[in-house]
């Protein structure tokens, strides 16, 4: 396997693209879930995707693979900003795949 850039160190341990749609889709479920306006979901959802996608880059520069609980809390300081409800149901989201 060759270099993987933007690197993502999943939970069992493989490197994975960093894929900002991913973060954007799961922010924005929990917006929608907590009953947010369709638009604000996406512009809270936008924001939170576009400020890890910046981290990610800035770490990728210096060859470090962040791994999901470091996105995941990332993005879940951002989003309190937003919507403390939103929030915590992002933080307490099981994927179950």
């Amino acid at each position: 396997m060759g270099k993987v850039k933007h690197c993502v160190v999943k939970r069992r341990g493989h490197k994975e693209d960093y894929d900002e749609r991913k973060v954007y889709g799961s922010v924005y479920a929990a917006c929608y879930v907590v009953k947010l306006a369709e638009k604000r979901c996406e512009r809270v959802a936008n924001d939170v995707a576009r400020h890890v996608t910046k981290i990610v880059k800035t770490g990728a520069t210096k060859n470090v693979c962040l791994d999901t609980s470091a996105i995941k809390r990332l993005a879940a300081a951002k989003l309190k900003r937003y919507n403390k409800d939103a929030a915590f149901m992002y933080e307490t989201h099981l994927d179950v795949s």
